[in-house]
């Protein structure tokens, strides 16, 4: 059974739980390594966990029918995906693929199922994922549609700073330029002469590993 200090660092939601509650929690997670490029669910599966990024990173998208690829976001160490899957009982709707070696949380269904329906503490935290999920796919399909490739990677790289689905995160963000296209769903060579261009604007600054955000409310309201 896993720990329960250790979950409690790995996953903010179950701060907010009682006793039992965190027994109960404890007992329906398991964790798994993912190894870089390997599919945790694809579209169509029917993967009944819902899950938290322990380490590493998570590129969520789909393909469409002519073959392109679609990224729609990433998936940083502190969040949890899937409850909308959870709380429906139906197939996936896109892919999960780990972009480097990956540890992941998993919780099986009965026990989120159970959590969900006796626990006040995790269903405000759903409550509050879930609205944060629609503000932050709606943002997606805006500026996907509307703006250049360096304002998508502003903005991409704003959304993974968000206190709600990406709790514990600090301003530096150890990702390679190569995930940052991943999740942005532009080219590395288009990644690095954006991310150029934005540390020149004072933005936030290229640094061995990743990248350190300056200005946090500027990279979210990019290209308006």
């Amino acid at each position: 059974m896993i720990a329960a200090d250790y979950l409690k660092r790995i996953a903010v939601w179950s701060r907010g739980l009682t006793e039992p509650e965190l027994a109960i929690a404890r007992a329906g997670i398991v964790e798994k390594t993912f190894q870089a490029n390997e599919f945790i669910c694809m579209r169509g599966d029917h993967f009944e966990y819902w899950t938290g990024v322990v380490t590493g990173l998570v590129r969520i998208g789909t393909v469409s029918r002519d073959g392109k690829a679609v990224s729609l976001t990433g998936m940083a160490a502190g969040a949890w995906f899937g409850e909308g899957t959870m709380l429906k009982n139906e197939a996936r709707r896109y892919d999960a693929v780990a972009l480097r070696e990956t540890r992941l949380a998993m919780m099986d269904r009965a026990t989120f199922l159970w959590l969900f329906e006796n626990s006040v503490g995790f269903n405000r935290f759903l409550v509050a994922l879930l609205n944060e999920r629609l503000g932050q796919f709606i943002g997606l399909l805006e500026y996907g549609r509307m703006l250049d490739a360096k304002a998508r990677l502003a903005r991409s790289i704003a959304s993974l700073f968000n206190p709600i689905l990406y709790p514990d995160v600090t301003r530096h963000l150890e990702i390679t330029q190569e995930e940052l296209g991943a999740i942005s769903g532009i080219s590395r060579q288009n990644t690095n002469q954006c991310l150029k261009t934005l540390e020149r604007e004072g933005l936030l600054r290229i640094e061995y590993g990743g990248v350190t955000i300056v200005d946090l409310e500027r990279l979210r309201s990019y290209g308006e």
